[in-house]
């Protein structure tokens, strides 16, 4: 269930087109292998699952087991959304050391690759945003930007373009290198105390249940809820702030992530700490970071304000953001 690296050598493609030329103007379609490992484990993860939800949902686990499972997604979440995200990749925030820590434990226990890999592939995709050096490119279809990025070769673009991206601030920080260099380990222990370990020494869990519910089936509902913003939230919704670009706005994804589905508003205004326009009500990922500023974790939250979000709006909007309906109605009906 790991996202497993697709980085082997590759069979010669039969296109390599422009990294910077959208696929969907590309009548040329480039061929890429499939990796065959990662499709067997991927599938296998989700068949197990598909299990534990069904075990869920027919009454079958104890309730503090369901309890503790939903705790522990949201811990681990925060280690992708507010952590690998919102403060190393985009840097929106700053992060005192017990933050940064706990950014690190938790993001590897979401198991989506180092901090590090997860940061380089992010900016990489916001820099060359659905191009053919975009990792998770939506104009190769809503499965490819899904998950199927990570079950087939990388294209030569991707491979290319990625040995400019900065890491210099992450290779500068021993956390997020420390996290790089033990990764598997780290993560084994983490996921054995988290989701074996507790459950089984608290309320006598059992091994398998603990396979089923605190790992396997947590594990694979937060790939798919992340995934969901590389695919859904790049193919349906408004674009309310920038219509020239393909995130849109998604509010179920935005719901399912705990807050990363407001996508066009992120990806016009990707320093916000907020990752929308709304407030921590819409974003539990938000409440979250706000917390920690109370606390004096978190410092410096970056933020559009007001008047440059409508400017924005009003200047490269759809018309779906309520400041433009608002002035199409007054120029409609004048005074």
């Amino acid at each position: 269930m790991a996202p497993l690296s697709s980085e082997a050598p590759m069979a010669a493609p039969a296109v390599v087109v422009d990294a910077l030329e959208p696929a969907k103007q590309n009548k040329r379609y480039f061929q890429t292998d499939i990796v065959w490992k990662n499709v067997t484990v991927y599938a296998i993860g989700h068949l197990l699952a598909v299990y534990g939800a069904y075990l869920v949902l027919t009454f079958q686990v104890k309730i503090i087991t369901c309890i503790y499972t939903f705790l522990l997604l949201f811990f681990a979440s925060q280690g992708i959304l507010a952590g690998a995200h919102r403060y190393y990749s985009h840097k929106t925030y700053k992060a005192k050391f017990p933050l940064r820590l706990y950014l690190v434990v938790a993001n590897t226990l979401a198991f989506q690759n180092s901090i590090w890999e997860w940061a380089r592939d992010h900016r990489q995709h916001h820099k060359y945003s659905d191009t053919d050096a975009d990792p998770h490119n939506a104009n190769r279809g809503f499965f490819f930007s899904h998950a199927g990025w990570l079950m087939m070769r990388k294209h030569p673009a991707v491979i290319e373009k990625g040995k400019n991206i900065d890491t210099s601030d992450l290779e500068a920080d021993a956390l997020v290198m420390f996290q790089k260099n033990h990764y598997i380990r780290c993560y084994i222990a983490a996921t054995l105390i988290s989701s074996f370990a507790i459950p089984m020494y608290f309320w006598n869990e059992s091994v398998w249940m603990c396979f089923l519910i605190p790992y396997a089936l947590r594990t694979v509902y937060f790939y798919n809820a992340t995934w969901l913003v590389n695919s859904a939230a790049h193919a349906f919704g408004y674009k309310p702030y920038d219509k020239n670009i393909k995130p849109r706005e998604n509010k179920l994804v935005s719901r399912l992530t705990l807050g990363e589905g407001w996508h066009n508003y992120h990806h016009t205004f990707p320093w916000d700490y907020r990752a929308a326009e709304y407030g921590p009500g819409n974003s539990m990922t938000t409440a979250f970071i706000d917390i920690c500023a109370k606390i004096g974790w978190a410092y410096d939250l970056r933020s559009a304000s007001d008047t440059v979000i409508k400017a924005r709006a009003i200047r490269t909007g759809d018309g779906h953001h309520p400041i433009a309906q608002q002035q199409n109605l007054q120029n409609h009906h004048p005074h």
